[in-house]
């Protein structure tokens, strides 16, 4: 079968370790299945794959890809879950299983016409969305709904300060948080890429590092080091900041007194369960919320959806089809 597979690491030009081509058909052990694979999504982990972070070298060939959406076994239309975790090693909650892991990282990923997984992470794709929509969602788009929906303790009419404009889990805030009725404000140091939030539902934009109107309910961080400082200053006493990714570094100052005089709260959070997914499904059905998708090509041509993500140059998610 076709692949895409991560075949060397290389820090300074990530695509240089890409390969294309044939790659043995997938096993299913008990209580795993086959995918047929329809659409795939591009994600900031695949990239890193391949500057070797997060995947040893003796795991190459790896399939890259998190999400997927397409045919299981038995002809039933299925979005992947990425996370690959026992719940019941971590009270029901497979992201806290310390043994953890996610697809392209210990077991293939979803850069092929097939792939296997346990069956528990398959989740039935709504009719409403697409095989393209639906493979936006595992990843980023499940990172946002949990931020947003679980790990802060907000409600509607809440005003949400997202750091950084473009990528795959900003727009999705972006999209989650106005469809829930949040106050959605967005930061970026491009123009161009405030001016698509608005568009895209943020009620305000700022450059960033700007001074706010007011201070906010909760700040989304992506960003690290660059917007750290700002995220503290932009919290209202008892604020809380959601962080699921440092993109520009993970050790800022951390300027603790301003958060203990403050009382604020910095809670971490990484991806989503299984549960999430098929509610993040149902809330994008229901809602009409659908995933932006800055490009849709072919799986056999991922090089320039690669390239993109590492210049940036994107306002949304790349999708492979099949």
């Amino acid at each position: 079968m076709f692949a895409v597979t991560a075949a060397r690491f290389d820090a300074e030009n990530p695509i240089a370790g890409l390969e294309f081509g044939e790659h043995a058909e997938p096993a299913a052990p008990d209580g795993w299945t086959t995918v047929t694979v329809k659409a795939a999504s591009l994600n900031h982990h695949d990239v890193w794959s391949l500057r070797g972070v997060g995947l040893p070298a003796d795991r190459l060939p790896m399939i890259l890809g998190c999400d997927a959406a397409g045919v299981d076994a038995d002809g039933n239309d299925v979005v992947v879950h990425a996370v690959i975790g026992d719940p019941a090693a971590a009270g029901g909650d497979e992201t806290l299983d310390p043994s953890r892991s996610l697809l392209s990282e210990r077991y293939d990923g979803t850069f092929a016409e097939r792939l296997a997984v346990p069956r528990r992470n398959l989740v039935p794709k709504p009719r409403a969305l697409s095989f393209e929509e639906a493979a936006c969602l595992p990843t980023a788009y499940l990172t946002a709904f949990r931020m947003l929906f679980d790990r802060a303790p907000i409600g509607p009419g809440a005003t949400v300060l997202v750091q950084g404009a473009g990528g795959g889990v900003s727009t999705a805030l972006i999209q989650l948080g106005r469809a829930a009725g949040y106050r959605m404000w967005v930061t970026s140091r491009a123009a161009h890429k405030r001016e698509r939030a608005l568009q895209l539902g943020a009620d305000q934009t700022f450059e960033s590092g700007a001074r706010l109107p007011e201070r906010v309910d909760a700040v989304m961080e992506t960003v690290g080091e660059a917007t750290w400082a700002h995220s503290l200053r932009a919290l209202k006493p008892g604020g809380v900041i959601v962080i699921c990714g440092a993109t520009s570094g993970s050790v800022p100052p951390a300027d603790l007194s301003r958060v203990f005089f403050l009382q604020l709260s910095v809670i971490g959070s990484t991806m989503g369960t299984r549960g999430e997914l098929a509610r993040l499904l149902t809330f994008c059905e229901q809602t009409g919320t659908r995933p932006l998708i800055d490009r849709t090509t072919p799986l056999t041509d991922a090089k320039p959806g690669f390239a993109a993500m590492i210049s940036g140059d994107l306002f949304g998610k790349v999708v492979f089809t099949l």
